[in-house]
């Protein structure tokens, strides 16, 4: 005879504890309550972790490193060899579907698919993540693969500077010579070299003035 089949016979109902009814009873004086204090007082309930007052070990304790455990997120993972034993070819699978079939707990959490055993039924399937290669099979099968909610965002790859052009390459090209080396063009005069305009006098020497008309007459 088990406990759990115990209805309206002897047994089925327990008695309450009686407290307060003297000493002799061994729940007398205090009722089992103890002495004075919080703990004597109705509705009082001990918080977790309370040690009488002292310093608590967790914050005695040092915290180190990362902790993911207050926003991380759980998938109930479900592989495909499941969905080919659950499922016939042409199903819509959905969380609520998998939680019918008894694949998931529970209907309202995230699920992945995961990609252990062979799947060769049509199957159209929703759920928040795919395994690559579930993704591949299931397509692979003429199956549909529809992901759900936002999706993880891909990692940036740095792409190596491009390989730098040979000096010789950028001649071939008609571009500019190796750095350092400048096209060649006309050549500038020395300075000092100019004299005034339509002499071509050196610099410094000033051109002989001509002779007036009235002192050729009076030679």
């Amino acid at each position: 005879m088990n406990i759990t089949e115990v209805l309206t016979i002897a047994g089925a109902h327990k008695r309450r504890k009686r407290v307060g009814r003297g000493e002799g009873s061994g729940h007398g004086k205090t009722s089992c309550r103890g002495n004075k204090g919080a703990g004597q007082r109705a509705g009082y309930r001990q918080r977790l972790f309370f040690e009488g007052g002292a310093f608590p070990i967790f914050r005695r304790v040092a915290k180190r490193g990362f902790n993911n455990f207050n926003f991380r997120v759980e998938y109930q993972a479900v592989n495909v060899s499941d969905l080919e034993a659950r499922f016939d070819s042409g199903a819509h699978v959905t969380a609520s579907t998998l939680h019918e079939a008894g694949l998931v707990s529970d209907a309202k959490a995230p699920v992945k698919i995961l990609a252990d055993g062979e799947l060769k039924k049509k199957l159209s399937v929703e759920a928040e993540r795919f395994s690559k290669e579930a993704a591949r099979k299931i397509e692979a099968a003429g199956g549909v693969v529809k992901r759900l909610g936002p999706q993880p965002k891909k990692k940036f790859i740095k792409r190596p500077p491009a390989p730098k052009a040979a000096p010789d390459e950028v001649e071939a090209k008609g571009g500019k010579s190796a750095k350092g080396e400048k096209a060649e063009k006309g050549e500038k005069p020395e300075k000092g070299a100019k004299g005034k305009k339509g002499d071509g006098a050196p610099a410094g020497e000033k051109p002989a003035k001509s002779e007036s008309p009235k002192q050729k007459d009076s030679e």
